[in-house]
Protein backbone atom coordinates (compact mmCIF):
# COMPACT_ATOMS: atom_id res chain seq x y z
CA UNK A 1 0.00 0.00 0.00
CA UNK A 2 1.18 3.52 -0.73
CA UNK A 3 2.44 5.32 2.40
CA UNK A 4 -0.03 8.15 1.72
CA UNK A 5 -2.95 5.73 1.65
CA UNK A 6 -1.72 4.04 4.82
CA UNK A 7 -1.49 7.40 6.58
CA UNK A 8 -5.01 8.36 5.47
CA UNK A 9 -6.39 5.04 6.70
CA UNK A 10 -4.65 5.47 10.05
CA UNK A 11 -6.10 8.96 10.47
CA UNK A 12 -9.58 7.79 9.46
CA UNK A 13 -9.46 4.97 12.00
CA UNK A 14 -8.76 7.58 14.68
CA UNK A 15 -11.71 9.82 13.84
CA UNK A 16 -14.47 7.43 12.78
CA UNK A 17 -16.98 6.08 15.30
CA UNK A 18 -16.67 2.37 16.05
CA UNK A 19 -19.85 1.39 14.23
CA UNK A 20 -18.90 3.32 11.08
CA UNK A 21 -15.40 1.84 11.12
CA UNK A 22 -16.91 -1.64 11.29
CA UNK A 23 -19.14 -0.83 8.32
CA UNK A 24 -16.20 0.38 6.22
CA UNK A 25 -14.20 -2.72 7.09
CA UNK A 26 -17.06 -5.12 6.26
CA UNK A 27 -15.91 -7.55 3.58
CA UNK A 28 -12.21 -6.84 3.98
CA UNK A 29 -11.60 -10.50 4.68
CA UNK A 30 -8.07 -11.80 5.13
CA UNK A 31 -6.35 -9.67 2.51
CA UNK A 32 -6.76 -12.24 -0.27
CA UNK A 33 -7.97 -9.65 -2.78
CA UNK A 34 -4.97 -7.37 -2.20
CA UNK A 35 -2.66 -10.39 -2.14
CA UNK A 36 -3.83 -11.53 -5.56
CA UNK A 37 -2.52 -8.31 -7.11
CA UNK A 38 0.74 -8.51 -5.17
CA UNK A 39 1.33 -12.06 -6.36
CA UNK A 40 1.70 -10.91 -9.99
CA UNK A 41 5.25 -10.39 -11.27
CA UNK A 42 6.44 -7.94 -13.93
CA UNK A 43 8.88 -8.22 -16.86
CA UNK A 44 9.90 -4.59 -17.54
CA UNK A 45 11.36 -3.27 -20.77
CA UNK A 46 14.81 -1.67 -20.74
CA UNK A 47 16.33 1.32 -22.55
CA UNK A 48 13.03 2.96 -23.48
CA UNK A 49 12.60 6.74 -23.57
CA UNK A 50 10.30 7.44 -20.62
CA UNK A 51 11.15 11.11 -20.23
CA UNK A 52 7.43 11.80 -20.33
CA UNK A 53 4.83 9.32 -19.08
CA UNK A 54 1.21 10.00 -19.95
CA UNK A 55 -1.56 8.22 -18.02
CA UNK A 56 -4.50 10.09 -19.58
CA UNK A 57 -7.29 8.33 -21.47
CA UNK A 58 -10.78 8.69 -22.91
CA UNK A 59 -13.39 6.41 -21.38
CA UNK A 60 -16.84 6.20 -23.01
CA UNK A 61 -16.40 9.70 -24.36
CA UNK A 62 -15.09 11.25 -21.14
CA UNK A 63 -11.50 12.52 -21.06
CA UNK A 64 -9.75 11.55 -17.82
CA UNK A 65 -6.41 12.39 -16.28
CA UNK A 66 -5.75 8.78 -15.31
CA UNK A 67 -7.41 5.34 -15.38
CA UNK A 68 -8.09 5.46 -11.62
CA UNK A 69 -11.77 6.12 -10.86
CA UNK A 70 -13.81 6.38 -7.67
CA UNK A 71 -15.93 3.26 -7.21
CA UNK A 72 -19.49 3.43 -5.87
CA UNK A 73 -19.72 3.32 -2.08
CA UNK A 74 -22.67 4.36 0.06
CA UNK A 75 -23.48 6.87 2.81
CA UNK A 76 -20.54 9.25 2.61
CA UNK A 77 -22.23 11.46 5.19
CA UNK A 78 -21.08 8.89 7.74
CA UNK A 79 -17.49 9.65 6.74
CA UNK A 80 -17.50 13.44 6.35
CA UNK A 81 -20.07 16.25 6.79
CA UNK A 82 -19.80 17.27 3.12
CA UNK A 83 -20.47 13.67 2.10
CA UNK A 84 -20.51 12.81 -1.62
CA UNK A 85 -20.15 16.48 -2.54
CA UNK A 86 -16.64 16.41 -1.09
CA UNK A 87 -15.80 13.09 -2.74
CA UNK A 88 -16.95 14.36 -6.14
CA UNK A 89 -15.01 17.61 -5.72
CA UNK A 90 -11.85 15.72 -4.87
CA UNK A 91 -12.30 13.42 -7.86
CA UNK A 92 -12.83 16.34 -10.24
CA UNK A 93 -9.77 18.15 -8.89
CA UNK A 94 -7.69 15.03 -9.53
CA UNK A 95 -8.98 14.68 -13.11
CA UNK A 96 -10.86 11.53 -12.17
CA UNK A 97 -14.46 10.37 -12.36
CA UNK A 98 -16.77 9.35 -9.54
CA UNK A 99 -19.35 6.60 -9.74
CA UNK A 100 -22.14 7.75 -7.41
CA UNK A 101 -23.86 5.04 -5.40
CA UNK A 102 -27.62 4.61 -5.50
CA UNK A 103 -27.25 4.65 -1.72
CA UNK A 104 -25.54 8.04 -1.79
CA UNK A 105 -26.46 10.42 1.01
CA UNK A 106 -26.60 13.34 -1.45
CA UNK A 107 -28.42 13.68 -4.81
CA UNK A 108 -26.23 13.30 -7.89
CA UNK A 109 -24.47 16.53 -8.88
CA UNK A 110 -21.98 17.61 -11.50
CA UNK A 111 -20.37 14.93 -13.60
CA UNK A 112 -19.74 11.21 -13.29
CA UNK A 113 -21.60 7.92 -13.52
CA UNK A 114 -24.55 6.60 -11.53
CA UNK A 115 -24.58 3.13 -9.97
CA UNK A 116 -27.98 1.45 -9.96
CA UNK A 117 -29.58 -1.58 -8.33
CA UNK A 118 -32.62 -3.10 -9.96
CA UNK A 119 -35.43 -2.78 -7.43
CA UNK A 120 -38.65 -4.77 -7.22
CA UNK A 121 -40.34 -1.51 -8.19
CA UNK A 122 -39.01 -1.03 -11.70
CA UNK A 123 -40.55 2.43 -12.01
CA UNK A 124 -38.70 3.57 -8.88
CA UNK A 125 -35.51 2.14 -10.38
CA UNK A 126 -36.04 4.12 -13.55
CA UNK A 127 -36.87 7.32 -11.70
CA UNK A 128 -33.58 7.11 -9.78
CA UNK A 129 -31.72 6.78 -13.08
CA UNK A 130 -33.59 9.57 -14.85
CA UNK A 131 -32.94 12.00 -12.00
CA UNK A 132 -29.23 11.18 -12.14
CA UNK A 133 -29.19 11.53 -15.93
CA UNK A 134 -30.93 14.88 -15.79
CA UNK A 135 -28.43 16.05 -13.15
CA UNK A 136 -25.48 15.20 -15.42
CA UNK A 137 -24.70 11.50 -15.13
CA UNK A 138 -23.18 10.23 -18.37
CA UNK A 139 -23.44 6.46 -17.80
CA UNK A 140 -25.14 3.88 -15.59
CA UNK A 141 -23.29 1.16 -13.70
CA UNK A 142 -25.73 -1.68 -13.10
CA UNK A 143 -24.76 -3.81 -10.12
CA UNK A 144 -25.56 -7.37 -11.12
CA UNK A 145 -24.59 -9.41 -8.06
CA UNK A 146 -27.30 -8.35 -5.60
CA UNK A 147 -30.50 -10.32 -6.24
CA UNK A 148 -30.72 -9.95 -2.48
CA UNK A 149 -28.27 -8.85 0.18
CA UNK A 150 -25.64 -11.16 1.59
CA UNK A 151 -26.46 -12.28 5.13
CA UNK A 152 -23.62 -10.29 6.65
CA UNK A 153 -24.91 -7.07 5.08
CA UNK A 154 -28.51 -7.12 6.27
CA UNK A 155 -29.29 -4.32 8.68
CA UNK A 156 -30.39 -0.69 8.94
CA UNK A 157 -27.85 0.49 6.37
CA UNK A 158 -29.18 -1.79 3.65
CA UNK A 159 -32.81 -0.88 3.15
CA UNK A 160 -33.29 -0.88 -0.62
CA UNK A 161 -35.80 -3.46 -1.81
CA UNK A 162 -33.74 -5.31 -4.46
CA UNK A 163 -35.20 -7.56 -7.13
CA UNK A 164 -34.42 -11.29 -7.24
CA UNK A 165 -36.16 -11.38 -10.61
CA UNK A 166 -33.64 -9.04 -12.28
CA UNK A 167 -32.35 -10.41 -15.59
CA UNK A 168 -30.12 -9.55 -18.50
CA UNK A 169 -33.13 -7.86 -20.12
CA UNK A 170 -32.80 -5.04 -17.58
CA UNK A 171 -29.59 -3.92 -19.31
CA UNK A 172 -31.34 -3.06 -22.55
CA UNK A 173 -34.36 -1.68 -20.71
CA UNK A 174 -32.28 0.84 -18.77
CA UNK A 175 -30.27 1.82 -21.83
CA UNK A 176 -33.41 2.37 -23.91
CA UNK A 177 -35.32 4.28 -21.24
CA UNK A 178 -32.46 6.59 -20.23
CA UNK A 179 -30.42 6.87 -23.42
CA UNK A 180 -27.28 6.24 -21.37
CA UNK A 181 -24.61 3.55 -21.81
CA UNK A 182 -24.97 0.79 -19.22
CA UNK A 183 -21.97 -0.96 -17.72
CA UNK A 184 -22.58 -4.16 -15.75
CA UNK A 185 -20.73 -4.51 -12.45
CA UNK A 186 -20.07 -7.86 -10.79
CA UNK A 187 -18.94 -9.92 -13.79
CA UNK A 188 -16.47 -12.69 -12.91
CA UNK A 189 -17.04 -15.23 -15.71
CA UNK A 190 -16.56 -15.49 -19.47
CA UNK A 191 -20.09 -16.70 -20.15
CA UNK A 192 -21.64 -13.88 -18.14
CA UNK A 193 -19.42 -11.36 -19.95
CA UNK A 194 -20.65 -12.57 -23.32
CA UNK A 195 -24.28 -12.68 -22.17
CA UNK A 196 -24.04 -9.08 -20.94
CA UNK A 197 -22.57 -7.95 -24.26
CA UNK A 198 -25.36 -9.63 -26.20
CA UNK A 199 -27.86 -7.90 -23.91
CA UNK A 200 -26.44 -4.48 -24.77
CA UNK A 201 -23.84 -3.72 -22.11
CA UNK A 202 -21.53 -0.84 -23.04
CA UNK A 203 -18.89 -1.98 -20.60
CA UNK A 204 -18.16 -4.46 -17.82
CA UNK A 205 -16.78 -4.14 -14.31
CA UNK A 206 -15.00 -7.18 -12.94
CA UNK A 207 -15.98 -7.05 -9.28
CA UNK A 208 -16.79 -9.34 -6.36
CA UNK A 209 -18.49 -6.58 -4.36
CA UNK A 210 -15.47 -6.38 -2.09
CA UNK A 211 -16.42 -9.68 -0.51
CA UNK A 212 -19.59 -8.13 0.89
CA UNK A 213 -22.02 -10.43 -0.95
CA UNK A 214 -21.03 -14.05 -1.65
CA UNK A 215 -18.07 -15.21 0.40
CA UNK A 216 -15.14 -17.10 -1.18
CA UNK A 217 -15.56 -15.43 -4.55
CA UNK A 218 -12.53 -15.45 -6.79
CA UNK A 219 -10.22 -12.41 -6.44
CA UNK A 220 -10.77 -9.99 -9.28
CA UNK A 221 -7.10 -10.15 -10.27
CA UNK A 222 -7.71 -13.81 -11.13
CA UNK A 223 -11.06 -13.28 -12.88
CA UNK A 224 -10.00 -10.29 -15.00
CA UNK A 225 -8.07 -12.09 -17.79
CA UNK A 226 -10.97 -14.43 -18.56
CA UNK A 227 -13.41 -11.53 -18.92
CA UNK A 228 -10.99 -9.43 -20.98
CA UNK A 229 -10.34 -12.31 -23.35
CA UNK A 230 -14.06 -12.91 -23.78
CA UNK A 231 -14.75 -9.26 -24.63
CA UNK A 232 -11.94 -9.04 -27.22
CA UNK A 233 -11.81 -5.25 -27.01
CA UNK A 234 -15.44 -4.65 -27.97
CA UNK A 235 -16.23 -2.70 -24.79
CA UNK A 236 -14.12 -1.34 -21.94
CA UNK A 237 -13.50 -3.66 -19.00
CA UNK A 238 -12.93 -2.10 -15.59
CA UNK A 239 -11.92 -3.83 -12.37
CA UNK A 240 -12.07 -3.18 -8.64
CA UNK A 241 -11.15 -5.04 -5.47
CA UNK A 242 -8.02 -4.63 -3.38
CA UNK A 243 -6.19 -2.06 -5.53
CA UNK A 244 -3.86 -0.11 -3.25
CA UNK A 245 -0.91 1.12 -5.35
CA UNK A 246 0.30 2.14 -8.78
CA UNK A 247 1.80 -1.33 -9.14
CA UNK A 248 -1.64 -2.86 -8.63
CA UNK A 249 -3.06 -0.52 -11.27
CA UNK A 250 -0.24 -1.35 -13.68
CA UNK A 251 -0.91 -5.07 -13.28
CA UNK A 252 -4.64 -4.54 -13.87
CA UNK A 253 -3.92 -2.58 -17.05
CA UNK A 254 -1.45 -5.22 -18.19
CA UNK A 255 -4.15 -7.86 -17.77
CA UNK A 256 -6.36 -5.83 -20.09
CA UNK A 257 -8.39 -3.52 -17.89
CA UNK A 258 -9.24 -0.14 -19.37
CA UNK A 259 -9.43 1.46 -15.92
CA UNK A 260 -9.74 0.59 -12.24
CA UNK A 261 -12.15 1.58 -9.49
CA UNK A 262 -11.03 2.22 -5.91
CA UNK A 263 -13.39 2.13 -2.95
CA UNK A 264 -11.98 1.82 0.55
CA UNK A 265 -8.92 4.05 -0.10
CA UNK A 266 -11.27 6.87 -1.11
CA UNK A 267 -13.46 6.28 1.94
CA UNK A 268 -10.44 6.51 4.23
CA UNK A 269 -9.27 9.62 2.36
CA UNK A 270 -12.66 11.32 2.70
CA UNK A 271 -12.85 10.58 6.41
CA UNK A 272 -9.31 11.82 7.01
CA UNK A 273 -9.43 15.12 5.09
CA UNK A 274 -12.55 15.62 3.01
CA UNK A 275 -12.22 16.69 -0.62
CA UNK A 276 -8.53 17.46 -0.22
CA UNK A 277 -7.94 13.94 1.07
CA UNK A 278 -9.76 12.39 -1.88
CA UNK A 279 -7.78 14.51 -4.34
CA UNK A 280 -4.50 13.57 -2.63
CA UNK A 281 -5.43 9.87 -2.69
CA UNK A 282 -6.23 9.85 -6.40
CA UNK A 283 -3.27 12.01 -7.37
CA UNK A 284 -0.99 9.83 -5.27
CA UNK A 285 -2.17 6.69 -7.02
CA UNK A 286 -1.89 8.34 -10.45
CA UNK A 287 1.62 9.63 -9.74
CA UNK A 288 2.63 6.19 -8.49
CA UNK A 289 1.21 4.62 -11.65
CA UNK A 290 3.21 7.01 -13.85
CA UNK A 291 6.36 6.25 -11.86
CA UNK A 292 6.08 2.45 -12.12
CA UNK A 293 5.09 2.69 -15.78
CA UNK A 294 8.33 4.55 -16.41
CA UNK A 295 10.29 1.89 -14.54
CA UNK A 296 8.56 -0.74 -16.69
CA UNK A 297 9.54 1.09 -19.88
CA UNK A 298 6.04 2.36 -20.77
CA UNK A 299 5.39 5.99 -21.66
CA UNK A 300 1.64 5.69 -22.32
CA UNK A 301 -1.24 3.39 -21.47
CA UNK A 302 -1.04 2.01 -25.01
CA UNK A 303 2.39 0.57 -24.15
CA UNK A 304 0.98 -1.51 -21.29
CA UNK A 305 0.02 -5.03 -22.31
CA UNK A 306 0.09 -8.58 -21.01
CA UNK A 307 3.71 -9.09 -22.12
CA UNK A 308 4.71 -7.10 -19.02
CA UNK A 309 3.54 -9.94 -16.79
CA UNK A 310 5.51 -13.09 -16.07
Amino acid sequence: MLPLLAAQESRAREVLPTEVLAWVLDGSGDGAFEGAWRSLRLRPHVLRDVTSVDVALDLLGTPLGSPILVGPTAFHDRLHPAAESATAAGARAAGSLMVWSMRASRPFEGTGWWQVYVLRNRQATLEHCLRARDAGASALVLTGDTPYLGTARRGPLDDLDQAPDATLDDIGWLAAETGLPVLVKGVLRRDDALDCLRAGAAGLVVSNHGGRQLSRTVPTAEALPEVVDAVEGRVPVLVDGGIRSGLDVLCALALGASAVLVGKPVMWALASDGAAGVEACLRGLSDDLAFVMGLAGCCSLADVDRSLLA
